[in-house]
């Protein structure tokens, strides 16, 4: 990070060297003092230093996630990949020595599966959390970067956020009857038609009538017969021809073969590119409650990644204002799950209204978030550096399923999708077999990642990349913000450069074809201290908490900490409302 003028060798308090001095002899570790933008130009650990206050609570064990620059020896000479936590840090562009001030409350067992989806999952809260404890220093000036404590607990629950909602006690439907895996004539095939849109595309693909999502139980039984007697990449075409979702079932060497995998390899997990020297953005009034106060967000996202991410920032105190087409409203299970804390409304963006309501919104926004694929909405003006020309000094969020690259980067895609395309889904069926073969033979069933992980850990760090281009351009680095991730380059982290899973933790039943039950296994672990209810517009709401959260609490040294030291809301200020219910504006 660049040395930011306000805290610039001149500016800076002058007793900030003298605080981080005590604080390293006194080993008050969890109020260690933060200078925004010493590192980068002096190259020194500057004003924060090692340490961290007594954390944890019973039931799991405290670690800390010490800083690394490359993999580490073992006691063996062997190389050890960094800890997911600093992998992200450093995608992240932000500084290794911030690191010092991440713990981590580790409950083993927790998401089981045959890949390291849980050290996936905390490090992509950890980095979030960090980058959000980093931008509320450099908004509210302070000298004291607030310590972050992840929770493995409240990492499992918000990770299964999507099926512990709960409307008036209503489980949530997570995955419709035609949306499946398919035994076909040379092995299997994924398709996605939770939507209304992709349901009828999927059925006109393969020439079968439709008689309603209600005799969906039924034609399931057509389906399977019709693609039992097909070949799994024919039919992965023939959907795609027709705008529909469908992908052949791959094993991890099929997937490194694929021109799309050479595309997306290549890309950095999180790509934050500059595109202008434009101005910053100014936030007004004060920074409130998790720093973000003022901050004006346009989502243009769908399930489930790109509303993990806004849905952050909104906690953070964001103004996050969720647009949808009043033909293709988002359905309500995700909906009540991922709207919390924002606004909702509906807008035709290709109408000449639509259009002009949407550039007075524009004329004031600071952040821009888009989840479809790329290009797809071009054609209403909303490329990023058409919205840059608009909107100087605007950061762009976009999230795509398979790149921006390759010849899959006009593909629709889901979480689902790109587990059973990159290998995923034939890893976790081995790991539930109990053996090491991994095939893609009729005779084993695919199997799953124990939540929709791609998409909450790529929502999780777009949250976190968007909150590190906003902290760039006000340390003396100011410009246009692009950050871009994709599903498909998650999932390659999740195989090829995380920590791998130490012994066997795929448990039967915890991930694989429970992909669409409404809950975890009850044996799995308990989520109900991460969980609460309130009323809403929806009805009794019952969600997850949030993850993310920075600042000392009562188990890291007492409520209240140092003065000025900021902390970060625990739960949202406000329910979902009705979907498409607010004003197109502004609050």
């Amino acid at each position: 990070m660049r040395v930011m003028d306000q805290f610039s060798a001149a500016g800076k308090p002058t007793e900030a060297r003298d605080l981080a001095a005590r604080d390293s002899a006194s080993g008050a570790g969890f109020d260690t003092e933060f200078v925004p933008g010493e590192f980068e130009s002096s190259g020194e650990p500057g004003g924060v230093l090692p340490g961290g206050g007594p954390g944890g609570t019973s039931g799991g064990t405290s670690d800390s996630s010490a800083p690394a620059t490359g993999p580490a020896p073992s006691a063996a000479g062997r190389a050890v990949p960094q800890s997911g936590t600093a992998q992200a840090w450093a995608a992240l562009g932000g500084d290794p020595a911030l690191l010092a001030r991440v713990s981590r409350e580790r409950r083993p067992g927790l998401l089981p599966s045959a890949l390291p989806v849980l050290e996936l999952a905390s490090a992509t809260v950890a980095a979030c959390s960090l980058a959000a404890a980093e931008f509320s220093c450099v908004r509210a000036r302070s000298a004291l970067l607030p310590p972050v404590r992840v929770d493995d607990g409240a990492v499992a629950t918000a990770f299964h956020s999507d099926r512990l909602v709960r409307v008036d006690g209503r489980a949530p439907v997570t995955f419709a009857p035609l949306s499946r895996f398919w035994r076909t004539a040379d092995g299997w095939v994924r398709t996605h038609a939770n939507y209304p849109h992709h349901r009828a595309r999927l059925l006109s693909a393969l020439g079968m009538p439709d008689h309603g999502p209600a005799e969906d139980e039924a034609a399931a039984g057509r389906m399977a017969t019709e693609l039992a007697g097909r070949q799994a990449r024919d039919v992965e075409e023939a959907v795609y021809a027709e705008g529909g979702v469908a992908v052949a079932v791959r094993t991890p060497e099929e997937w490194a073969a694929h021109p799309q995998r050479a595309a997306v390899t290549p890309t950095p997990l999180v790509a934050l590119s500059r595109l202008d020297g434009a101005p910053t953005l100014a936030l007004e009034g004060p920074h409130g409650p998790g720093g973000l106060r003022g901050l004006r967000v346009l989502d243009l996202t769908r399930v489930l990644a790109g509303p993990v991410a806004t849905r952050t920032l909104a906690l953070l105190g964001a103004d996050v204002l969720r647009i949808d087409a009043p033909e293709r409203p988002e359905s309500l299970d995700t909906h009540a799950d991922t709207d919390l804390g924002k606004r909702s409304t509906l807008l035709d963006l290709s109408s000449r209204a639509g259009q002009a309501t949407f550039e007075e919104l524009l004329a004031s926004a600071h952040v821009v978030v888009t989840g479809y694929r790329p290009g797809a909405l071009d054609r209403f003006g909303l490329a990023p550096e058409s919205l840059m020309d608009r909107r100087p000094g605007l950061v762009v969020g976009q999230l795509s399923a398979w790149g921006a690259a390759g010849p899959w980067q006009r593909r629709r895609g889901f979480d689902s999708l790109v587990q059973a395309a990159t290998g995923i889904a034939c890893l976790e069926a081995a790991g539930e077999a109990g053996t090491a073969k991994v095939t893609n033979s009729p005779d084993l069933a695919p199997g799953a990642l124990p939540a929709q992980a791609l998409d909450h850990g790529t929502g999780y760090l777009l949250a976190a990349g968007v909150l590190r281009a906003l902290t760039e351009q006000r340390t003396g680095s100011p410009g246009s913000r692009l950050v871009r991730l994709s599903l498909a380059r998650t999932a390659h982290w999740l195989q090829h450069e995380l920590p791998p899973v130490s012994g066997t933790s795929s448990a039967p039943g915890s991930g694989g074809r429970g992909e669409g039950d409404a809950e975890p296994s009850a044996d799995a672990f308990d989520p109900a201290p991460w969980l609460t209810e309130t009323d809403s517009p929806l009805g009794r709401l019952r969600h997850a908490l949030p993850p993310v959260g920075f600042g000392p609490t009562a188990t890291s040294g007492g409520a209240g900490g140092a003065p000025g030291t900021a902390r970060c809301p625990h739960d949202w200020l406000r329910p979902p409302g009705q979907v498409g219910g607010d004003p197109a504006e502004w609050i």
